[in-house]
């Protein structure tokens, strides 16, 4: 890996808009966030007090403590892609991130395919991690369970807990879409906020538990029996188990959306995007671990149904825990802002490529707040009405999560997978690459290694399980094929109507240098 030589990215006043125009676009979003707001903006999208607070119950129920190897795993594939986009966000310095990276390397119709793809997915995990207010409020105070009583607080698998979960991620989502409204410098404020109470809040959550630990690192070791039931034994409650990190380690590629609002994009947007996901990796592994190692009783059923609360408040007692739960809550908070954030850009990115309908409206950047107004509200609205039809859905949890993710591997795959195919033919990285990071010779097998986890989780997470998706309903079990098969047909269907629309990327005039 290489990032030798004098970095010559722009330094002075007007050098990153001149940088842009060569790309054919002009400043138009606000260019004010520094390099730990580029780390930040990853960070609170992987958001550790979100996923493994959210999801460790899932895990540990489906695969037992050992479930947690999973967590190393998915790490080191993720991490792949990651160098691989690191790569491309030091070449491309581009609003859309995965869009833009797809758009200059792959044909039209994958970088339309990955955009649209992603853009749902974007909405879709919106609304997965707005509900999961349900598994951490209620347990704080029975004032938020709204519909419903004791039984259900922390609940997503109850009738009321269900609708319970809805009306508390439809507030998060109004107030998301105000901040992104007003502006990024107040979603920026807000975010490092929320990441800075994650970092202090998680380091001293470790620290707390640790001080608790009463059974060896073995524990990991201990498969609670999951494996009966399953075809393959042990490695199918595995595989099942395995979402849960699935479902933490992605969104690292936000710092690289943010780019066009980002200072020096072209030496920030890499780093973060490579330090967001080490830190999460970090973080998280020790939480869980740790976690286990403390808690009084390893083999309590809540472990697997109120998960990460119940550890804490277990172990730590009702009023830490509860500090520690109210921690999450602020992590949720930005984590669901992050999440829109970054679908905002992107809608913005293919909206002034021509490659929407109503693109001129959508591209559309408010001269006050100096961001897109319309993409703001449309993935508003769209998240709540996701969570409106979803009301009272007992698998609604689940199916979201699931759906989600899939909805970010596979357009992950449309920019990992024309990478490799260049990389094969000797055009990656190009004659110009310059200073930027550059993974030299170890770059095919690691790019070949992203392709290879990226389509084997996209099976795995897709696979018509009744242990995820349920077994009472065909629509339930096969929802997750069903929808993203709906899904690439509508965006093919867009696709063949709108390309004779699509903008010219030939440069712009160029703004002269400051």
């Amino acid at each position: 890996m290489s990032t030798s030589g004098k970095t010559a990215v722009p330094r002075q006043p007007g050098q990153d808009t001149h940088d842009l125009a060569r790309f054919g676009y002009r400043q138009e979003l606000e260019r004010s966030l520094g390099s730990f707001s580029s780390f930040a903006a990853g960070f609170s999208y992987i958001s550790i007090m979100t996923g493994v607070f959210q999801l460790f119950g899932f895990g540990f129920g489906a695969g037992g403590p050992a479930f947690i190897w999973s967590w190393p795993l998915v790490f080191l594939g993720q991490l792949a892609v990651a160098l691989c986009f690191a790569e491309m966000a030091g070449q491309f310095p581009l609003a859309g991130g995965v869009y833009q990276w797809s758009k200059q390397i792959a044909r039209p119709v994958t970088s339309w395919m990955s955009g649209w793809i992603m853009a749902i997915g974007a909405v879709v995990t919106a609304a997965a991690v707005a509900v999961a207010y349900q598994v951490i409020l209620p347990q704080v105070s029975l004032a938020f369970e709204i519909v419903g009583g004791a039984a259900d607080a922390g609940q997503t698998t109850t009738p009321n807990g269900a609708k319970n979960a809805i009306l508390l991620a439809l507030g998060l989502v109004v107030f998301t879409t105000l901040v992104n409204i007003v502006g990024v410098r107040l979603m920026a404020k807000i975010n490092n906020f929320g990441v800075a109470v994650e970092l202090i809040g998680v380091t001293l959550l470790i620290v707390m538990l640790a001080v608790h630990i009463h059974r060896g690192p073995q524990v990991v070791l201990k498969t609670a029996g999951t494996g009966a039931g399953h075809s393959a034994g042990y490695l199918g409650a595995f595989l099942v188990a395995s979402i849960m990190s699935a479902y933490v380690f992605y969104g690292f590629d936000t710092a690289g959306s943010l780019a066009e609002e980002t200072k020096e994009p072209r030496r920030h947007a890499p780093r973060a995007i490579i330090r967001a996901l080490t830190a999460a990796f970090l973080a998280g592994g020790l939480l869980m671990l740790v976690g286990m190692m403390a808690v009084g009783d390893i083999n309590a059923q809540q472990l697997g149904t109120l998960g990460m609360p119940y550890l804490l408040k277990s172990t730590l007692g009702t009023g830490l825990g509860d500090a520690f739960l109210v921690c999450s809550a602020i992590a949720i908070t930005v984590c669901c802002l992050a999440v829109q954030t970054a679908a905002i850009r992107l809608l913005f990115a293919m909206a002034r490529d021509g490659r929407l309908p109503f693109g001129k409206a959508i591209a559309k950047v408010s001269p006050r707040s100096k961001t897109p107004v319309v993409p703001a509200l449309v993935t508003g609205v769209l998240t709540i009405a996701l969570l409106v039809v979803n009301i009272g859905n007992q698998r609604v949890f689940y199916i979201l999560t699931s759906v989600a993710i899939i909805l970010f591997y596979i357009p992950y795959l449309m920019v990992t997978g024309p990478m490799l195919l260049r990389r094969l033919r000797g055009e990656w990285p190009r004659p110009d690459h310059g200073p930027y990071l550059n993974l030299g010779r170890w770059g095919t097998p690691v790019n070949a290694f992203a392709v290879l986890y990226g389509a084997a989780m996209t099976v795995n997470l897709a696979w018509p399980r009744a242990s995820v998706y349920g077994s009472d309903h065909w629509y339930y079990q096969w929802g997750a094929i069903v929808f993203t098969a709906v899904i690439t047909a509508v965006g093919l269907g867009l696709y063949l109507r709108y390309r004779r629309g699509v903008a010219a990327t030939a440069p712009l005039e160029l703004v002269p240098e400051a």
